[in-house]
């Protein structure tokens, strides 16, 4: 196997793993609403990405540090919108569209 593949799949695989990301931030973003984004979720993700660009450092993958760096980057900014988001509400409201409403009437 050639010295550069992994390198190129690594690449491959950052550019597409780290765009996923993209689509979530600009609707986060313009819409302001995350209420169907689930904050444990991020929470748990942007440790992860802290741990695998932790992980890139020590063993000098640029492909991992980079593109982990990255997806922390727009993750911590999703999981930042939906705490703010979560702010702007009045404790204990819901909406009528939240799951676990009872219709009346």
């Amino acid at each position: 196997m050639p010295e550069w593949l992994p390198t190129v799949l690594a690449t491959i695989a950052g550019i597409l793993s780290t765009s996923s990301f993209v689509p979530q931030v600009v609707k986060a973003w313009r819409e302001r609403d995350t209420r169907a984004i689930s904050k444990h979720m991020y929470m748990v993700t942007v440790t992860a990405f802290v741990l695998w660009s932790a992980y890139g450092f020590m063993i000098g993958s640029w492909p991992m540090m980079v593109f982990n760096l990255l997806s922390l980057i727009l993750s911590a900014i999703i999981l930042a919108f939906k705490i703010r988001n979560d702010r702007g509400k009045s404790p204990g409201a819901r909406s009528p569209r939240e799951p676990g409403m009872a219709r009346t009437g």
